[in-house]
């Protein structure tokens, strides 16, 4: 292509594809959201507007000595500097690193409202806080100016930052970091400075140590609360081999008196959020062991939650169990170690790495202070020889001073001098040099002389450097260090109750309507035939059972619903209809109901005569379509279910609306899951159409069957019921006169 053509097709801009373009911009985006927001540097454990914040209040005057200023003052600064971004995100950086409750070491000590742990955001305007440096933010900047770090022009090219901070303590390992950015993350915990000082000593003396071998120094994670940590040891120590896994905190609870009280919660769980979480339980009547819940918590005692029971016999250890697994007073925290390592990568790093890596950037630090220092010296020696000199000939120099129009160019030569010395001497005051005294330079040379000798025998060596990062290690280990906070105790995870334990165990008496409409009342004396129901509505069936129970009902297509008895409203209204709960199929009415533990047996049976035995279980569903359990043929109906006390010595009897009679042994009938069944008893075909079952009941030995025949009932024993025992699937025997419209069977 011709120069010609170029410059006919160049319009003073580069012209890119624009899948190219949008891949290139997403990507430089990712990288500057990984490398410069989002995740740590290795080094000092900052992200950058961390660093800046903190940097930015050291330029202030804002040390652990100082007066406090206004936060606004430190934002502005910070923005108006370093971090061109929203002052909002700023200041919630600046206060996330002032709240004891967020930091486990908090590098900002704050006067104000910074917030608290039931609402961490819920800190003041910047512009009425005050704000400076806490006592540890030293470790982070008190080598900044000794030529450990290298700089870097701020945003406008005006000012210069600091890349890193000089970090005399692994920072990232001890307040922990959290970050998002585009397809990485990191979480790495909070730790105590003590156990990690440990494990850096154990690793400058033993560079072969395991992860295993440093978790003997770290034995977990140590969060800024009490809570227990209770992940187990083999765990833990598998997180810090891989560098991801998960923690689990619970919090702790003591007993005064009759109450239980909860004194402290897992990292970041405020405590009106657990109040919330078990008022709904509450409100949901699936905590029927506490009568009430109370907040108490205040300044001398952070958290506070009383949680009264409804009687000295509950068991708090099995209802703090329960809490600990359906809210957060028992929390997992992920831990993912991913940080920017001296290479200026992302990775996901085990313990050794992290540690060993540190040292690494501690040594070089260090290695940088001590030249530094040096260099500093041979310059101070330097000018002390020059200085000396002068002293020695003073009289000459003042000469020379004074009669010469460039004294520099000849005091060099004469008392052969370099430049920077002589410069030296003629800024120094006549004054001075008259108060110097030989002594007085010759004992700072000599000082200075053995700093020097310490200096080089110490970069030379790398055993003593690696003693001296040691002694200043523990050193700051015993000026900062504290007792762990976060105990490690051995517990097993927390298992919820099911719903039936957590519920006292009461007679009840459930009624079903004609229409499906469904209510509990508690106890076993109440009169159903007494209770309102809606205009053309009426008592279909009631049954008793306790409040821990479930309760089945079956429609007219055969199939099974179930639910919990104790969830049914109270008989004191109408109650609720079943087609709320339930989704019948379209035209299915219910006809019948049962309750009972899931392994009593039960006689399932149809008016066309056919049954079967199965076990309540088999009746219930957590479906709100139900289950099919009873084939039924066209125009039959499903009878009301006859509870069994003995398959070996119980009588089944059924009786149809011609007065027909059979009983037989209930071992004949045989035990199905679901289907039609065996036939009960034998109904001619040509009656079929107008002769059905009436009602199926289970006699045992010791009991009376109680035939009802519209106001009458008539009494019949096990032994009375002979004349009408038969095979299965026969006629059976006719009742007397005037007792074959029978309403009903009932077991006594």
């Amino acid at each position: 292509m011709t120069d010609d053509l170029l410059r006919s097709t160049f319009h003073g801009f580069e012209q890119l594809p624009l899948s190219e373009f949008a891949e290139r911009a997403y990507l430089d985006y990712s990288m500057y959201v990984v490398l410069d927001r989002a995740l740590p540097f290795i080094g000092d454990g900052l992200k950058p507007v961390q660093r800046r914040i903190i940097y930015a209040m050291s330029e202030l005057g804002l040390a652990a000595g100082a007066k406090p200023k206004k936060s606004a003052r430190t934002v502005g600064d910070v923005i108006g500097k370093f971090h061109p971004h929203g002052d909002s995100a700023c200041y919630e950086a600046m206060v996330l690193m002032a709240q004891p409750f967020s930091y486990r070491y908090p590098l900002i000590e704050g006067q104000g409202n910074f917030g608290s742990s039931d609402d961490p955001k819920s800190f003041a305007a910047m512009r009425y806080t005050e704000s400076k440096l806490s006592p540890i933010a030293e470790v982070l900047l008190g080598e900044l100016g000794q030529g450990t770090v290298d700089w870097t022009p701020n945003f406008d090219g005006t000012l210069e930052e600091p890349t890193w901070m000089p970090a005399r303590l692994p920072h990232l390992l001890l307040n922990g970091t959290t970050g998002i950015a585009v397809g990485m993350a990191t979480d790495v915990p909070p730790h105590n400075v003590g156990e990690i000082v440990s494990a850096c000593v154990r690793l400058l003396d033993d560079p072969d140590a395991s992860v295993r071998d440093l978790c003997e120094h770290v034995r977990g994670p140590d969060y800024p609360t009490a809570a227990e940590i209770i992940t187990p040891t083999t765990d833990l120590v598998a997180m810090y081999e891989t560098g991801s896994g998960s923690v689990r905190a619970r919090g702790v609870f003591v007993k005064e008196h009759a109450n239980i009280v909860i004194t402290e919660l897992p990292y970041q769980v405020s405590p009106s959020k657990i109040i919330e979480q078990i008022a709904s339980q509450m409100r949901a009547k699936k905590l029927p062991w506490l009568e009430d819940i109370r907040d108490e918590s205040d300044h001398a005692n952070p958290t506070r939650i009383v949680l009264v029971p409804r009687s000295n016999r509950v068991d708090a250890e099995q209802l703090m169990g329960h809490l600990f697994a359906t809210t957060d007073l028992e929390k997992s925290f992920r831990v993912n170690m991913n940080v920017i390592g001296l290479d200026g990568r992302p990775q996901v790093k085990n313990l050794k790495m992290l540690l060993s890596e540190w040292l690494s950037f501690r040594q070089t630090t260090v290695t940088r202070r001590l030249k530094h220092r040096l260099d500093k010296v041979d310059r101070r020696l330097h000018l002390l020889d020059g200085l000396l000199v002068a002293f020695l000939n003073l009289d000459e120099v003042i000469h020379i001073i004074r009669t010469e129009d460039e004294p520099k160019a000849v005091l060099m030569p004469r008392f052969k001098l370099s430049e920077e010395q002589a410069d030296y001497i003629l800024d120094t005051r006549l004054k001075q040099l008259g108060r110097l005294e030989e002594m007085k330079i010759r004992g700072e040379q000599d000082a200075l002389a053995s700093e020097r000798d310490q200096l080089i025998a110490t970069l030379e060596s790398k055993a003593k450097l690696k003693k001296l990062v040691k002694d200043e290690l523990l050193a700051d280990a015993r000026k900062f260090g504290d007792a762990r906070r976060s105990p490690l105790v051995a517990r097993q995870a927390a298992q919820a109750l099911a719903e039936t334990e957590l519920v006292a165990s009461e007679p009840m008496t459930v009624v079903l309507s004609e229409k499906g409409w469904v209510r509990a009342a508690k106890g076993h004396d109440i009169d159903a035939t007494s209770l309102s129901y809606r205009d053309g509505d009426s008592l279909l069936v009631a049954v008793r059972t306790r409040s821990t129970q479930q309760v089945a009902f079956l429609d007219s297509a055969g199939r099974s619903y179930s639910v919990a008895v104790h969830t049914l409203p109270s008989a004191r209204g109408n109650g609720e209809p079943l087609t709320g709960r339930f989704a019948p199929v379209p035209g299915a009415s219910f006809q019948a109901m049962t309750s009972a533990d899931n392994d009593a047996k039960l006689v399932i049976a149809s008016s066309h005569g056919y049954g079967f035995v199965t076990r309540f279980e088999n009746l219930t569903s957590r479906q709100k379509a139900g289950k099919a359990l009873l084939s039924l043929s066209e125009g039959g109906r499903v009878l009301q279910p006859a509870a069994i006390a003995s398959v070996e010595h119980d009588r089944i009897v059924a009786v149809t609306s011609a007065g027909h009679v059979l009983a037989f042994p209930l071992a004949e009938l045989p035990e199905l899951d679901k289907g039609k069944g065996n036939k009960l008893i034998d109904i001619p075909k040509a009656k079929r159409g107008t002769e059905h079952v009436v009602a199926v009941a289970v006699v045992p030995s010791n009991g009376k069957l109680l035939v009802q025949s519209g106001a009458r009932t008539m009494t019949l024993s096990f032994k009375e019921l002979e004349p009408y025992l038969g095979a299965r699937g026969s006629r059976g025997g006719l009742l007397p006169r005037g007792w074959q419209k029978v309403d009903a069977l009932l077991v006594e």
